[in-house]
């Protein structure tokens, strides 16, 4: 086992505002901030968080930020979402935001954009989760919203155009999936919730060569603090498939954080519980009719074995188009898995379908 000791590269300088938490945390870019409340939501309120699970979302709920992030849906739509908080499957939109500027020869002419896109899928039997990345160059068909006439674009423009809810609408109208919640990740930084836990064991499938600084991360199981988790996780020219070679080290990251928690049974130790509700609540904007207490109840009996990562099918990533290089979805492969999303048996398809998914094999833990 490697294990690295060094602090991660020197952060990019920003221009934008710091948002409620001020200092170097409030300046990484939406996706980690994504991906870490997502390691929260899942790692604090699955296995164990029950009778106490409404103690504790009282005690944080005043801390998270509501707004309209879901366009209106068709009545008929509104009703059945509204049933499957009770008894179906549940499919909830994950975003992060910020600009693009932040990366290295990245730029954000139009404004911010959606850098992470995740459909959070919930069995019916709340028993699984999937969690399927959509690449965030995928070039798509972008309803009007906003300052956007409609017409094919990159999906994450659509977050710039007409912020959460043109996303909204432009997930729903690419896969089919009505979308039952939607939260957006406004996160103060990947070193909290790491280091929060006291570093993590993520056990890496290939090499991968830091373009920020002389770290490499040979093929192996590598222990990580939060600013090493964080350099890692921005890797995207020198790790195979780039953009979805990132995708994926920010889900084995994802799952190492998940696993770092269910291990040193984190959930019952008052003190490290207390400083990642704090994190996850602070961080957070949710639709203004998502309900945590409902969501506590869907995920609670969800174990980290039972989390499931996936990306949407591709197939180039190099495509030619007035918005720039873009990502060719695979119309036919993208079609299946999100039927089988929208049919409750994603499971059945990932299986049939293995590659693109991170599994527990990829990830053993510390």
């Amino acid at each position: 086992m490697n294990s690295d000791q060094q602090d991660a590269g020197a952060e990019p300088a920003t221009d934008k505002p710091e948002p409620k938490r001020r200092g170097w945390f409030g300046r990484r870019a939406g996706w980690q901030k994504a991906l870490i409340v997502l390691s929260v939501l899942l790692a604090v309120l699955i296995g164990g968080v029950t009778a106490g699970g409404y103690v504790l979302v009282n005690r944080y709920e005043n801390k998270v930020d509501r707004a309209a992030l879901l366009p209106s849906a068709p009545a008929e739509e509104a009703a059945q979402s509204r049933a499957n908080w009770d008894s179906g499957a549940l499919n909830l939109l994950l975003l992060g935001s910020d600009s693009r500027a932040a990366e290295p020869g990245g730029t954000s002419p139009i404004g911010e954009r959606s850098d992470t896109i995740m459909l959070v899928h919930i069995a019916r039997d709340r028993s699984r989760a999937t969690i399927v990345s959509i690449p965030r160059d995928s070039y798509v068909e972008v309803p009007a919203g906003g300052s956007w006439k409609g017409g094919k674009n990159k999906i994450n423009a659509a977050f710039a155009f007409g912020g959460a809810a043109l996303t909204a609408a432009t997930v729903r109208k690419l896969t089919g999936v009505p979308l039952d919640g939607a939260m957006i990740a406004n996160f103060t930084s990947i070193h909290d919730l790491v280091d929060a836990v006291d570093g993590v064991n993520v056990c890496v499938p290939y090499d991968v060569k830091s373009t920020f600084s002389d770290r490499e991360w040979k093929q192996g199981c590598h222990d990580m603090d939060g600013a090493i988790a964080e350099e890692f996780m921005r890797q995207r020219y020198n790790v195979p498939g780039g953009d979805f070679g990132r995708i994926r080290n920010q889900q084995l990251v994802v799952k190492a954080v998940i696993a770092k928690v269910a291990k040193n049974k984190l959930l019952f130790k008052p003190l490290q519980l207390d400083e990642l509700l704090g994190i996850a609540a602070d961080s957070l904007t949710v639709d203004e009719n998502l309900d945590l207490r409902d969501l506590v109840l869907a995920v609670r009996d969800i174990r980290p074995s039972n989390i499931t990562f996936a990306t949407v099918p591709y197939t180039r990533a190099d495509l030619k188009t007035p918005a720039g290089s873009a990502v060719q979805l695979d119309t036919k492969a993208a079609a299946e898995m999100f039927a089988a999303v929208k049919n409750d048996t994603i499971d059945q398809w990932l299986a049939a379908h293995p590659d693109g998914t991170v599994d527990d094999e990829d990830e053993q833990g510390d």
